[in-house]
This record gives C-alpha cells, sequence and structure tokens, in this order.
C-alpha cells in the first residue's frame, strides 16, 4: 500500500521564526554514555522507563523509585522495543521483529520484512491504542541517499504489511492524541509527514507534509505526543527538544546541555516528565569531554502531560 503526498498548509519554520529556546531544569538520571540511545518508553506498572542503544546494541531500563539503570545486550543493531500485554517486550531489530522475554534470556523471530532489503534495519516505532505495533526501517548507508526504508504494521497475530515506502531513515512515528491523526519524520529529507489514521482497520492515507526542518540546524528524530495534541520530538544536532503545534508551527523549544537528542517520551506518575534520549556518535573527541551527559537520559518536568502508551496485544 502506498500513497502519494499531496499538497500542504503547514508552514515551514525558519531560523527568524523560532521562539527563544527555554531554560528548565534538565536531569540526567542515566549516565549510560549509548551510542545511539533511541525509543523510550515508559511503563507505568514498573514506574521505569526503557530504551534501546542502537549502534552498540542493548536494551536499557532505568527504575524510577530507585534510579537503578540495567541493561541486556542484544545480538544485532536494535531500533526500537514496545511493551508486550501478556509481558515482555516485541523489539524491532535488523532483521526482524522479535519477541523477547529478557528475564530468561529467549527471542524469537515473528516477522522478517526486509530480506530483500540488505542494506536495511528496521529502527523507529511504537504502538497503536488498539494493539498494532508501526515501525520503520532505515537505509543503514544513508549517505547514499537511496529511498529504499519503509513503514510497516506488524499485527497482534504476528502478520506484518508494508504500509507505505519510498523514505530514507524513519523516525518520529506517533499518533494522535483522537486517534485520527498518525505522524512520520523522514530524517534525513528533513520532511514530517500527517497522514490520516483509521484506528477500526489500521490503515493510513492522505500523506501530506506537516512540517520541515530544512534550512533550520536540527532534524526532526524520535517524537510522542501529548494530551493537547500537539508533537514533541528531539531536534537532533540541535541541542533542544521542540513542540510542534497542530498547524505545524513550533510553538516551544527547550534547549538541554547535549547536542544530539535522539528521541523523548512521556512518563512518570502523571505523565508530565519528559524523557529524551541521546547519542554520543557524531561527536568529537572535544565535543564529548565538553558534553559529559552525552548518550545519557535526561529528564525534563513539564506543565504539559503526555498520553499512556499503548502496549502490543500480541
Amino acid at each position: 500500500m502506498s500513497t502519494r503526498p499531496s499538497p500542504t498548509g503547514a508552514h515551514p519554520a525558519t531560523v527568524a521564526s523560532l521562539p527563544t529556546p527555554e531554560e528548565l531544569p534538565v536531569r540526567l538520571v542515566a549516565d549510560c554514555r549509548n551510542v545511539l540511545g533511541e525509543g523510550p518508553i515508559w511503563c507505568p506498572v514498573e514506574q521505569a522507563l526503557w530504551w534501546v542503544d542502537n549502534l552498540q546494541p542493548s536494551i536499557w531500563r532505568y527504575t524510577q523509585a530507585d534510579g537503578a539503570v540495567r541493561s541486556w545486550p542484544m545480538p544485532e543493531e536494535v531500533g526500537c522495543v514496545v511493551l508486550r500485554r501478556g509481558g515482555g517486550l516485541v523489539a524491532a531489530m535488523k532483521s526482524g521483529f522479535y519477541l523477547l522475554d529478557l528475564d530468561k534470556g529467549l527471542s524469537q523471530r515473528v516477522a522478517a520484512p526486509e530480506t530483500d532489503r540488505p542494506g536495511n534495519r528496521l529502527n523507529d516505532g511504537r504502538c497503536d491504542r488498539r494493539g498494532r505495533f508501526w515501525c520503520g526501517s532505515m537505509n543503514a548507508s544513508f549517505q547514499d541517499g537511496r529511498k529504499s526504508a519503509a513503514i510497516y504494521r506488524l499485527d497482534p497475530d504476528f502478520t506484518c504489511t508494508r504500509m507505505d515506502d519510498g523514505f530514507i531513515v524513519s523516525n518520529g512515528i506517533a499518533f494522535g492524541h483522537d486517534d485520527r491523526t498518525m505522524y512520520y519524520s523522514d530524517t534525513t529529507s528533513r520532511l514530517v509527514y500527517r497522514y490520516d489514521f483509521d484506528i477500526e482497520r489500521g490503515l493510513i492515507s492522505n500523506r501530506r507534509v506537516f512540517t520541515s526542518t530544512e534550512g533550520l540546524p536540527g532534524k526532526v528524530d524520535g517524537a510522542t505526543v501529548d494530551a493537547q495534541g500537539a508533537y514533541w520530538c528531539a531536534h537532533v544536532y540541535d541541542w533542544c527538544v521542540v513542540r510542534y503545534g497542530p498547524d505545524g508551527r513550533v510553538d516551544r523549544r527547550i534547549r538541554l546541555p547535549v547536542r544530539n537528542p535522539t528521541c523523548v517520551a512521556f512518563g512518570g506518575p502523571e505523565l508530565r516528565t519528559l524523557f529524551v534520549t541521546s547519542a554520543t556518535k557524531f561527536l568529537t573527541d572535544e565535543e564529548l569531554a565538553s558534553q559529559p551527559w552525552a548518550g545519557g537520559v535526561l529528564a525534563i518536568d513539564l506543565d504539559v502531560c503526555g498520553l499512556p502508551e499503548p502496549r502490543f496485544g500480541g
């Protein structure tokens, strides 16, 4: 299934139009020095944050009550994880979707959607509120510009369907608070798209540009949506997280002590803490020395709250 972008009424930002970054208190909650931290997801049962290190393949957990941080090594690159309703995790890895039981050390591949695209790997994703896992792939040698990435939908019965195609690096998948919109960022192309989303049938249509970061220092990486329907994302290369309003305009920027934030997630007891993963990749030795929190997980307490993260239904 493929859709084509249609004309848009979005308002791409310019440097001059950006709001001044806010200087809010930022905490370091996990000093993990990830090469490419990604995919934070909050578990309200454990009151814990899960995330991955994509390029030093591992899955991580921070438990808020005691501040404990634990990690599990993975055999290959892992783009993101989601929680399962019956317990355990589903991981989007280089070679496909895997069911994981970390306590027992068990894994089972349930889908391998890109055996015909050896230069790709699965990357960013999350579940919709019917328990389907939506995940995009990426051209792992994205410098050559090949648009070989796609969006996949993994259903609770483990059927995997290609939903759209023709991208470079998939990021920023998030579902609107009213279940009528899906957002998706092709980071390398500097475009964020908005789809009409049919939650009952699990379909997307009417792809159009939501916003563009052309001419800005940062690009849209991982994202989430707050309870008011605004789109929060990490602006990689730009020292900040950004909130886009429904019209695609930037309405808030929050400064960070790291240049390369990678993804965001709401968590905490009231879902008012924005957790931010980050990367040491892309930094020089001098930059690493001046950014001691790079690769860590940061936290910012906000005056808005997020939405509960759905679990995979299978």
